[in-house]
């Protein structure tokens, strides 16, 4: 019996395999749940990426963060970090100051209008997840972030690029 994403995206054949399925499935999914966070983090003037960054520069707290480690921590990549944090310093809501020793080397922190963007959206942001959850038991949720966790552990695994074989479990 086909899924119900074969059903939606109106696909007569069946889909290769269940992993391909799956795949579809986590990514139409994905695009779902970021539309409703942007739209709310529209009406907050900031895109899912500048949200991201506040919320890493308040958990940096007084030590704030450079470039590189922002990247790390993003949950999407940002391609150009650097570019995105200038138009974050112009709008005030962080700000960046040079390694003294090291010019190369640049820290960012929160300012106190993306603390108080924050504070805004917390519990906004909070609600929306739960109703984006809500016809699910925390044991079916803690099921999913479990299986995805061992996804991205496969993605992440040296040498797997879509011409190599999948290594062995």
């Amino acid at each position: 019996m086909p899924g119900k994403l074969q059903a939606e995206i109106e696909q007569a054949k069946p889909f290769v395999g269940a992993e391909v399925e799956a795949f579809l499935n986590v990514v139409r999914t994905a695009d779902r749940l970021m539309r409703s966070v942007d739209l709310l983090m529209k009406r907050h003037g900031l895109t899912s990426a500048q949200y991201n960054v506040l919320r890493i520069l308040r958990g940096a707290g007084t030590d704030g963060a450079n470039g590189r480690e922002i990247a790390e921590r993003m949950i999407n990549t940002e391609p150009d970090i650097t570019r995105l944090l200038d138009r974050m310093e112009k709008r005030g809501v962080i700000r960046r100051r040079r390694h003294e020793k090291d010019r190369r080397f640049v820290t960012a922190w929160i300012a106190e209008s993306g603390l108080a963007i924050l504070a805004a959206l917390d519990e906004p942001i909070a609600q929306l997840h739960r109703r984006q959850f809500a016809r699910l038991s925390e044991a079916e949720i803690a099921s999913i972030v479990a299986g995805l966790e061992k996804v991205r552990e496969n993605c992440g695994q040296a040498g797997l690029t879509p011409a190599s074989p999948t290594p062995d479990p």
